[in-house]
């Protein structure tokens, strides 16, 4: 991607992104054996059941993006696994209760399909942060599918019971534009300057030697900046975004993360300095940038 940079030198007088299921098993209503040649359902429920209540139990327990995404490969399998199982089972004599368990079978089939786009939405930089992986989860349909099969199940004389645990809801947090995430020392006379044409909000560090110095909120569509950058040769990095999180000082969701190929030097002399970078993919863009592995990334 080439953005475009301009910088100019002029005198001094002027400015150069925890839900558990419980889910207990049928003891009640129903026939228990089968004379159809397949496996009766109450063990394929029970089976399922306690799988997905276990992966589940992991995964609101997680404390960070890799024991999370080991939990859901368990979720996945687990309720990938159960619903053929539980497909496969004969259906219970209740006709009102074989309606539930097979509403159960596409539930936990949704569920394993949630997982699975989950993950991929986590390995593309869709969902960046612990707490939108488990806002994501917590939305998902197979679960909310699962406690409408498990509740008419239990109308039908299952036992049946959902426990859900507060999960973190998805949200679209912002800054106001200029606010400043990072801010170094300040005692210079140069100027740098950011337009934000592109389509999603962006904080912008000065670094040097690999670490952010100065870190500054720029809105999509707006423009910001920083004064009295202090003389240097700095590195500028770009994390692009929604739901910016204040204490975790990163973006939620829809993250990417650049680095400008050139450096930026402010110098103070008989002239000061000052840079203007225009955040725009652009073919003609006198910049280029390449993109950095998010665990390289400088936090703001």
């Amino acid at each position: 991607m080439k953005s475009v940079v301009s910088g100019r030198f002029v005198g001094k007088a002027g400015l150069a992104v925890g839900v558990a299921i419980v889910l207990a098993a049928c003891t009640a209503g129903g026939g228990g054996g089968t004379t159809s040649g397949k496996p009766p359902h109450r063990p394929a429920l029970t089976d399922a059941v306690d799988s997905v209540n276990a992966a589940l139990g992991k995964a609101s327990e997680a404390k960070n993006l890799t024991e999370f995404d080991t939990a859901l490969v368990l979720l996945g399998s687990a309720a990938g696994l159960g619903g053929q199982k539980l497909g496969w089972a004969d259906d219970p004599a209740d006709a009102g209760a074989a309606t539930a368990k097979n509403q159960m079978v596409f539930a936990l089939t949704s569920l394993a399909d949630d997982v699975a786009t989950l993950r991929s939405h986590m390995e593309r930089h869709r969902v960046c942060a612990l707490s939108s992986a488990k806002a994501e989860l917590g939305a998902s349909g197979g679960l909310a599918d699962a406690s409408k099969a498990l509740t008419k199940l239990a109308a039908a004389g299952y036992s049946a019971s959902l426990s859900v645990p507060q999960l973190p809801k998805q949200q679209i947090r912002s800054l106001q534009n200029g606010t400043m995430v990072r801010g170094g020392k300040t005692h210079g006379q140069g100027a740098f300057e950011v337009d934000n044409s592109g389509t999603t909000d962006a904080v912008v560090s000065l670094a040097l030697n690999g670490k952010a110095v100065h870190s500054v909120f720029v809105a999509k569509g707006q423009k910001a900046g920083i004064e009295s950058v202090e003389d240097g040769t700095y590195e500028v990095y770009v994390a692009y975004g929604s739901d910016w999180d204040t204490e975790a000082k990163g973006f939620t969701l829809d993250c990417e993360y650049s680095k400008f190929e050139d450096t930026f030097a402010f110098e103070t002399g008989r002239t000061t300095t000052s840079w203007t970078i225009t955040l725009q993919q652009t073919t003609d863009g006198n910049a280029k940038t390449n993109d950095v592995d998010p665990n390289a990334f400088p936090q703001p």
